[in-house]
């Protein structure tokens, strides 16, 4: 995904999405770049693969440690965040989603129920999120289902059709609106075609 602060350019966003020992781990890196100071952000998160909650979420720079660790231990029935040396433990009474969990499975509701419904509601840490539904449009010509998450004041767009992309994510920030839009799938020429390319006017 390219990212975008008023139009100008912010950055680059890649996903990767795998199943690993009876989980789902997705591993998103952004770096910040462009209109923005030079950064990187690694988030991993680790899901059931049958409901998509998380198993734990961590947030760091990808060169270390990370700076920010959610466990969600179900068979203790504790979570437990940790922020640098600090850590604190609460009893675990219900099923979390995290910031990059929330968008898979939002984005798997919307391919097995049409799109979802009007309003609905998702626990992360830090509360609850309502999702409301916003009007189908289009991104770049792709029809999409529109959802606003609030806290946040976030938009997830979430192609309408398979694959059923991730197609534009617009998130406030310190800086202003950042938007990161999916890029369009580059076509690869065909065989006959590079042999074309390389050689030239005298081929």
């Amino acid at each position: 995904m390219t990212l975008t602060l008023g139009g100008r350019y912010a950055g680059e966003q890649s996903w990767s999405v795998s199943p690993e020992r009876g989980s789902v781990v997705a591993r998103v890196q952004t770096d910040f770049g462009g209109v923005l100071p030079d950064l990187r952000r690694v988030q991993t998160s680790r899901l059931d693969p049958r409901t998509l909650t998380s198993q734990s979420y961590a947030e760091g720079d990808g060169r270390g440690r990370a700076s920010f660790e959610t466990t969600f231990d179900r068979h203790a029935g504790l979570v437990t965040l940790r922020q640098g040396k600090d850590e604190a433990a609460a009893p675990l009474t219900t099923e979390y989603h995290d910031p990059v969990g929330l968008l898979l499975w939002l984005r798997a509701r919307a391919a097995a129920q049409d799109g979802g419904p009007e309003r609905s509601y998702a626990h992360l840490t830090g509360g609850r999120v309502l999702i409301q539904r916003l009007p189908d449009t289009q991104i770049e010509e792709t029809d999409a289902y529109g959802y606003y998450l609030r806290p946040g004041n976030a938009y997830v767009y979430v192609e309408s059709a398979a694959p059923h992309r991730l197609l534009r994510l617009i998130q406030p920030t310190d800086f202003g609106l950042v938007e990161a839009n999916a890029q369009a799938a580059t076509r690869r020429p065909a065989p006959n075609e590079k042999r074309r390319r390389r050689g030239g006017k005298g081929d």
